[in-house]
């Protein structure tokens, strides 16, 4: 399979056609936009410490899913907004989490810590929770939209990787001296088909037999959704939104006593090295189809052809960052 893969992705590695857009939410310039059918592309452009490039492959009728990277005197931003059940929260989250981390980190004089990652994420949640309430009679499926969201800070040669839900952060690393290059998972997964995130909502919900449900051979919180951490779906955070009129495939049976979801993210820190050469976010549907050592080796082996075509039916974001003695990309 990874052999025919290949070959479908070889088909993309040619140079980009410029083309006016504003996709990806980036505060880089000197590069182009441009678009291919259902494929949006960058070619290089600058950003505070270096160059990147981006790629995004559009695969529902309404793009569901965004990403943006921005820099300033406190490092560098990414973010990969994974939406599902609509555009909406994706979006929200694309125009206010960075706005709401650099208010929050100008409060602490420009210091980067994981609090202050993780406090932009709740007042983005809080945020969005407040539309979802001033909408509820006239959009009440607001409260069913929700968003992946796997952001990576850089300040001071450390890097912060923050993550809600399924998406996932995977370092390459240098081998020594042998050309080599070794996958390193930077990121902490929600999806309940993990034991370990089974468990926990075992332990949260100690009274709730059916917290986690396997249906049709994927286990999913309640027997609805599969992450179990997410920016949105408040139906599975406020008991007053999972009522009619949503859809009552998203209504529980019983009562809500307590948050389902969460949004508080998982955070994890890195020091950057000298043998880092590259970053990779992805999206769940990418780790469906290659592992850890799979994706890295395609990045290693080709690190200048960084623009990815639709093989398959899902979203992929593509950045390539160059940083001093590090090279970021990004798959979505």
């Amino acid at each position: 399979m990874l052999g025919a893969l290949m070959n479908l992705f070889s088909l993309c590695w040619k140079p980009f056609r410029g083309f006016s857009s504003n996709r990806g939410g980036s505060s880089g310039s000197n590069g182009d936009f441009g678009r291919d059918g259902l494929l949006w592309f960058r070619d290089i452009g600058k950003y505070g410490s270096g160059e990147f490039s981006m790629a995004v492959v559009q695969a529902n009728q309404v793009l569901e899913d965004q990403c943006q990277i921005e820099s300033g005197q406190f490092g560098t931003f990414v973010g990969v907004y994974d939406g599902h059940g609509g555009p909406e929260v994706a979006r929200y989250v694309c125009d206010h989490l960075f706005p709401n981390f650099q208010a929050i980190s100008a409060e602490e004089r420009g210091v980067v810590t994981a609090e202050t990652i993780r406090r932009a994420f709740l007042e983005t949640e809080r945020g969005f929770t407040a539309i979802v309430s001033e909408l509820w009679n006239t959009k009440p499926h607001m409260a069913t939209v929700g968003s992946c969201c796997l952001v990576g800070v850089i300040y001071r040669q450390t890097l912060f990787i923050a993550n809600l839900g399924d998406s996932r952060a995977v370092l390459g690393r240098k081998v020594g001296d042998t050309g080599g290059i070794a996958a390193i998972q930077l990121s902490t997964e929600h999806n309940a088909n993990f034991e370990a995130v089974r468990q926990e909502l075992k332990e949260l919900h100690p009274n709730d037999p059916q917290i986690v449900v396997l249906k049709h051979g994927v286990w999913r919180v309640k027997g609805i959704i599969q992450v179990s951490r997410s920016i949105g779906d408040v139906y599975m955070k406020h008991a007053q939104f999972n009522r009619e009129p949503i859809n009552a495939k998203f209504r529980l049976s019983e009562p809500m006593n307590m948050p389902i979801l969460s949004a508080t993210p998982s955070i994890t820190s890195h020091t950057l090295q000298p043998n880092d050469s590259f970053l990779i976010y992805a999206s769940d549907g990418l780790w469906e189809h290659l592992s850890n050592q799979q994706a890295v080796d395609i990045v290693h082996n080709h690190p200048h052809a960084v623009r990815i075509c639709p093989v398959f039916l899902f979203l992929i974001t593509l950045f390539y960052m160059k940083l001093h003695f590090c090279s970021f990309a990004v798959f979505v």
